[in-house]
């Protein structure tokens, strides 16, 4: 189904006979992002959840990444003192309210924060770091992000944690 994570109307349209909701987001790289941030994390998920509770869906499962929320700091000294204050702060702020909306939402949430992605073929072998002091910097193909979502899906052990993926 194409359309817009900002849409009310869309969104309401593709929780029609559904019971779980994956929910990954992203932003195509410009550099006004790096000055300006963007909004679009924490406005469609917004929508989405008022949607979700309309339609009684109780589910939802939302990828956000090493840095936003109670992950911030744990991403190695070059990622948490270079690259995520000059690159990415703004739209990692974004990111912390997106995370804050589906933890104050009352739906059975779980946040997945992948580390770095690449594009390299799936391994089915990735670490999930549901422990704070085990969270640190590292890659993930998409494919094996992708494996975890749909591996959640079935499973309830991880409602209400934050795991961290890597390879």
């Amino acid at each position: 189904m194409s359309g817009d994570a900002l849409d009310r109307d869309t969104i309401r349209n593709a929780l029609q006979d559904v019971d779980v909701v994956i929910q990954t987001l992203g932003v195509e790289f410009a550099p006004r992002l790096i000055f300006e941030g963007t909004s679009l994390f924490s406005q469609s998920t917004r929508i989405l959840v008022e949607a979700m509770k309309v339609a009684d869906v109780k589910r939802l499962i939302a990828v956000t990444g090493l840095g936003a929320g109670d992950s911030r700091g744990h991403g190695g000294l070059l990622y948490d003192a270079v690259i995520f204050p000059l690159v990415l702060k703004r739209v990692y702020a974004d990111k912390d309210v997106q995370e804050w909306i589906i933890r104050s939402s009352g739906l059975d949430w779980t946040i997945v924060r992948p580390g770095l992605l690449t594009n390299r073929p799936a391994t089915g072998r990735y670490r999930v770091l549901t422990a704070s002091k085990d969270w640190r910097f590292g890659a993930i193909s998409r494919t094996d992000v992708a494996d975890f979502l749909v591996r959640q899906v079935d499973d309830r052990a991880l409602i209400g944690t934050t795991p961290l993926l890597i390879s």
